[in-house]
């Protein structure tokens, strides 16, 4: 194999590194020019740019581009909190404004929220670092929040709810 060479350094240049950027652009140019409401739909634009790419890829491209969802569709963490209101500081205040309506099932809890809601909803749970809760996964509207235990999911969702008064 013939590597390229930098012709500043003269290190080897990584062609998956290159390729990596170039589709990194890609996707924020994609994103920043029509709204993108999915992961799904910006794979099949990459593809008809002739990048094939995996959703793994797709999401580890998104982490590290800083990407978040926001109502009008995929945004870089920056331009979004430019053009969204500020994040919001506390779980209690991200419960007061956006959850709509809690559920309990087995170990888990489902948080329904207006759309665009979720994400800054799962965020705040996440910054509380409750050892109850082993995860959560936020859609547009819906945030499932994974507890250790059944009792685990009570807990947390007493505290949800009593953030609400």
């Amino acid at each position: 194999m013939i590597m390229q060479r930098d012709e500043y350094s003269s290190r080897p240049i990584n062609p998956m590194g290159v390729q990596k950027r170039f589709r990194q652009g890609q996707i924020l140019k994609l994103v920043s020019g029509r709204p993108v409401g999915s992961q799904d739909e910006l794979r099949r634009k990459l593809g008809h740019l002739g990048m094939r790419v995996t959703q793994a890829t797709l999401s580890r491209d998104m982490r590290e581009l800083r990407l978040v969802k926001t109502s009008q569709g995929y945004r870089q963490l920056s331009s979004a909190a430019a053009e969204e209101p500020a994040p919001l500081p506390t779980l209690s205040r991200a419960v007061k404004d956006f959850l709509l309506d809690i559920r309990a099932a087995q170990n888990m809890l489902v948080l329904k929220t207006p759309p665009g809601g979720a994400q800054p909803l799962a965020a705040a749970v996440d910054a509380e670092h409750w050892k109850e809760v082993a995860g959560t996964l936020a859609g547009d509207d819906t945030v499932l929040i994974i507890a250790s235990s059944h009792g685990a999911a009570k807990t947390i969702q007493r505290r949800v709810e009593g953030m609400l008064r």
